[in-house]
């Protein structure tokens, strides 16, 4: 007998299925009405995925022209690039023109540098409007309370914990790797 056949078979674990869940970016996808665009970032956030903006990018490239998911409106989700303002971030020439002709076909202008104001084209979904002010400033809660940003919870805990103008640790701490 072999070695090979002693030893017992390793049976290889079953990766999960890692596309399942684009169903529900495009869910989302679909929503979006002509002549309005969202990010990537807002896709990821309705879909229930808040920090997979990056993941509604390799979906969205994924799809084909014909199947199961070819109604998906892909031309209307950009890349963010301010507070206020979106862009295709699709980086063939060719695919980001057929983007922008199938945008400006549907009423949405693009200024000189290639934006897109969110505020006059942009699409929130119906989960509380997050406009450049509110994003900022924290979320809408249920109700109408304004949860802090993560920013100011950050400050409010450093607050609590150190004197104002001083570091943990003194003055004279030093940082890891730096000479005296």
């Amino acid at each position: 007998m072999t070695a090979a056949a002693t030893k017992p078979r390793r049976s290889t674990a079953r990766l999960p299925d890692t596309v399942s869940w684009w169903t529900e970016f495009y869910r989302v996808v679909r929503r979006i009405p002509p002549g309005r665009v969202t990010t990537y970032g807002v896709v990821a956030l309705l879909a229930g995925r808040p920090r997979a903006a990056r993941h509604v990018g390799f979906a969205l490239a994924a799809l084909k022209e014909s199947g199961p998911n070819a109604d998906v409106p892909w031309q209307r989700v950009l890349a963010s690039r301010s507070r206020s303002r979106a862009a295709i971030s699709i980086k063939d020439p060719v695919g980001g023109a057929v983007q922008r002709m199938l945008l400006e076909a549907e009423g949405v202008v693009f200024d000189a540098r290639g934006g897109v104001p969110l505020d006059r084209f942009g699409w929130w979904g119906r989960a509380a409007k997050k406009t450049p002010e509110s994003s900022h400033a924290g979320a809408v809660a249920p109700g109408g309370l304004t949860a802090p940003s993560t920013t100011a919870r950050r400050r409010a805990a450093s607050a609590d914990r150190t004197p104002a103008g001083t570091r943990p640790g003194g003055s004279a701490a030093r940082r890891p790797g730096r000479r005296s």
